[in-house]
């Protein structure tokens, strides 16, 4: 390899050392330490012992984590929230992205900007506007009941529901995006040679398309399950004290209570879970290639 493939592989190598490897290294060593009321606020891992550093590292901030009910509520509501979001935006990325790729190919670009137009405003703007939405007062209960369909406002915000309708509205784009690139390549013929083999639409759809965009798919979940697991804004304005999730709990930690330990034992905790179904996920892509073993 030439000197100039080896700095092309270099850089991102050392960008990942500095900004990756280094400060999860460090999150890792302080979530086995002890809070102090210092500056750091938490002690040392190698303190001076009679025969040289002695190692001091402790359990107690995972032991309380997988005993504690607030952090298995947070953990539990974690993956319960960010699944259901996942799911919502497949299927409905799925749908519109299908429906992108079928258009006209001089229509197509108008649509993915219409796509990605929200991220041209604030996200925190966003996020309140489904506050004046979903609360008791709010447009959607307001349109409900002046069509009869409803008598008393419905709760849908400070609960889950309000966290997956805000979660699955933000990251929406992230799914269809990729679908649509695995789609937009396939011919329609091929749906249409399964429908004149005797198949129904939707099951030409299942077998034939789905299967074809499994890469795009697998990435679309990725892309919305590794934020909306650590997602912090959303469910601390859509959702309540019942609904906390990890993130919620992870910034309680380090800023209210100033407990940098414990906050960097949720922190490898985060990470652990989105490195599981990354993994995983890449070993099904892989599997699905040819002359790849699983």
């Amino acid at each position: 390899m030439t000197r100039r493939g080896l700095a092309l592989l270099a850089l991102p190598a050392v960008w990942t050392l500095l900004f990756v490897a280094v400060p999860l290294g460090l999150i890792f060593k302080i979530s086995f330490a002890e809070p102090l009321l210092a500056q750091p606020p938490y002690s040392a891992l190698f303190q001076p012992g009679e025969y040289g550093p002695v190692l001091k590292a402790h359990l107690d901030n995972y032991a309380l984590i997988v005993s504690d009910p607030l952090y298995l509520r947070a953990l539990g509501n974690s993956l319960l929230y960010a699944s259901i979001a996942t799911l919502c935006c497949l299927a409905l990325g799925l749908a519109i992205a299908r429906a992108v790729s079928r258009v006209s190919a001089n229509w197509q670009p108008l649509m993915l900007t219409l796509i990605i137009l929200p991220f041209w405003t604030s996200f925190l703007i966003r996020v309140y506007a489904w506050i004046a939405l979903l609360k008791p007062e709010g447009l959607i209960n307001e349109a409900l009941m002046a069509l009869g369909l409803i008598d008393t406002p419905l709760i849908m915000i400070n609960t889950g529901f309000g966290i997956v309708v805000g979660m699955t509205y933000t990251y929406l784009p992230f799914a269809i995006l990729p679908i649509y690139a695995s789609l937009v390549g396939q011919s329609p013929r091929l749906a249409e040679a399964a429908i004149d083999l005797g198949a129904s639409p939707l099951r030409a759809f299942w077998l034939v398309t789905v299967p074809l965009a499994r890469p795009g798919i697998l990435a679309a979940a990725l892309m919305v399950f590794i934020p909306t697991v650590g997602e912090f804004v959303i469910p601390d304005l859509l959702g309540g004290s019942a609904t906390i999730m990890l993130g919620q709990a992870l910034w309680t930690e380090f800023f209210s209570n100033r407990d940098w330990t414990m906050a960097s034992a949720l922190a490898v905790l985060l990470t652990a879970l989105l490195l599981a179904p990354a993994l995983w996920l890449q070993r099904l892509e892989l599997g699905g290639k040819p002359g790849v073993q699983s």
